[in-house]
């Protein structure tokens, strides 16, 4: 094997190790941070909100930034750098005695969790134009892998010690630095090297093209409403499971396992026999709709079985993000794909930010000492509302657009892809 064959082996550890940085903590650092609040929930749930939100943010702004450094300076020193600060950044919130110095951890590991753009930037440079969806599409891959093994590593860890998912994640890190260090090779040539420009620095500058396609205009919505209720979801799962149920991180970590894997059966092969025969828009619609019921289902359950039953009817709501990944992609230009997907991420890096901010403040008000009758459930709630109402835009988009061509296929490397 040459040590460029090499390298694609050690980016995918290196998003892998991105993935499990936030699937090992999930089942646990909302028990920390409580913990370290003084043990009342509803407080702790506040400041938990602000700790998944921050992470975000860093994210978004310093996605375009180490991309830009990439292309100036090369892809290996910053993606060495990444994984070595990513590696003390555990460490340092695995020994963290103040709730200041765990905040400052996750900038720190919002920062060096960016360097997903430098790793498909590597990909690009190394990879023959027919190989790169292929190779892509390991990427989806190693997300789904993560999803699976973090959660459940995290809950197991985490049982034994709260501290010890911190330690896990700094080894990995650590090690894969090291390995990456001796072996990765540089990918972008000298001549393909560019100075810097203000322009590159700003992640807002690709929204203006979205104005420009009535149909992903107005699927945009539709998305923020998505990516807002997925985010209430998932900042407020283990802070909802452990009032309601009393689970501790054993059990969410299994909990959060099974829905990756539901997720990874719906999007790696289900979603392949549903898409051609739904066709994009009806698929769209069918997702919105068996997101709105499930998050409904998830506000209002009283037993556990009901929690996982939910579960299994709401993965099959993975439809509706390839579909309108697949619809957008064929209303733009070619030459303006990767600016209009672009922004799509853009925005759904900011609702990372917001949706945790808004589903943990709506947990912590009502399940408060002071209500007599608290709704844990309150933030699903609301996510239904909100995947109701991205149901309502889409369906109105679609009468509106005057798109009127007969549906195609979606192309196969969309299929499947994380929304």
């Amino acid at each position: 094997m040459t040590r460029r064959q090499a390298a694609i082996p050690f980016i995918l550890v290196t998003i892998l190790i991105d993935v499990l940085g936030i699937g090992l903590i999930v089942p646990i650092l909302p028990e920390l941070i409580v913990e370290m609040t003084g043990g009342e929930i509803s407080q702790g749930s506040s400041v938990y909100g602000i700790f998944i939100a921050v992470y975000a943010a860093m994210q978004f702004l310093f996605a375009p930034i180490l991309g830009a450094l990439s292309d100036r300076f090369g892809r290996r020193p910053v993606l060495l750098v990444s994984l070595l600060g990513a590696g003390l950044d555990y460490l340092l919130m695995a020994l963290a005695p103040t709730l200041g110095l765990l905040f400052l951890g996750r900038v720190l590991a919002g920062i060096t969790g960016a360097n997903l753009t430098v790793a498909n930037a590597y990909i690009a440079d190394v990879t023959r134009p027919e190989d790169r969806a292929k190779n892509f599409g390991l990427i989806g891959a190693v997300f789904g892998i993560g999803f699976i093994i973090g959660p459940a590593m995290g809950g197991f860890l985490g049982n034994i010690n709260l501290r010890l998912p911190f330690y896990a994640a700094a080894v990995i890190a650590l090690v894969n630095w090291l390995y990456g260090y001796f072996v990765l090779p540089e990918s972008l040539k000298d001549e393909n090297r560019q100075q810097f420009s203000p322009a590159q620095l700003n992640p807002l500058r690709a929204f203006g093209t979205l104005a420009r396609y009535p149909v992903v205009l107005g699927l945009t919505f539709t998305l923020i409403c998505t990516y807002l209720a997925q985010n209430m979801l998932q900042s407020t799962w283990v802070l909802f499971t452990g009032y309601r149920f009393d689970w501790g991180p054993l059990q969410n970590g299994f909990s959060l396992t099974v829905l990756g894997l539901l997720t990874a059966l719906v999007q790696g092969g289900l979603i392949r026999v549903l898409l051609p025969k739904l066709g994009e828009r009806r698929a769209i619609i069918t997702g919105m709709l068996i997101s709105t019921i499930t998050m409904t289902a998830y506000g209002l359950v009283s037993q556990e079985w009901m929690l996982y039953a939910a579960m299994v009817v709401g993965s099959l709501a993975g439809i509706a993000g390839p579909a309108i990944q697949g619809l957008v992609s064929r209303s733009v230009s070619a030459r303006e794909q990767g600016t209009v997907l672009g922004a799509l991420a853009s925005i759904a890096s900011l609702t990372g930010v917001i949706g945790p901010l808004l589903g943990t403040q709506l947990f912590a008000y009502f399940t408060a000492p002071e209500r007599t009758a608290p709704v844990p459930g309150a933030a699903f709630l609301v996510a239904a509302v909100l995947s109701f109402a991205g149901l309502l835009a889409a369906v109105r988009s679609f009468r509106r657009s005057s798109d009127r061509e007969p549906e195609q296929e979606v192309p196969l490397e969309l299929q499947g892809a994380p929304l």
